[in-house]
């Protein structure tokens, strides 16, 4: 069996910055102890917002908690988080699009557009 389940996380709200506190906005119903418990991440950039969940789920002592990501920010990183998967590695610059947003806007275009 596999079990899912989703954890909403947010640090931006509706700007192009971080707000710099992490806000749980749905946590998990599922026990994590004993199990693989991968992240799949849409971006990582500056590590806060990992750094703050990956605290939060090593006291539910899960067996391990590899990071997938589709976009990594490795220029703008303020904490130690190292993915283990990345689809991609891009310069510090606001990106949006294939489900990454801006104020709720933008999430439906289906590609990362580059940002000039």
């Amino acid at each position: 069996m596999c079990p899912i389940d989703f954890m909403g996380i947010s640090t931006y709200g509706k700007g192009k910055t971080s707000s710099g506190e992490v806000r749980v906005t749905k946590d998990l119903d599922i026990s994590l102890e004993g199990a693989d418990v991968p992240i799949v991440e849409d971006i990582v950039d500056s590590g806060v917002t990992l750094n703050y969940l990956m605290h939060v789920l090593e006291q539910r002592r899960p067996h391990s908690i590899p990071i997938a990501a589709l976009l990594d920010k490795p220029e703008r990183r303020l904490r130690p988080i190292h993915a283990n998967y990345v689809g991609f590695e891009i310069p510090d610059q606001f990106v949006v699009g294939y489900g990454l947003d801006y104020a709720e806007q933008y999430r439906n275009l289906d590609e990362v557009p580059p940002v000039k």
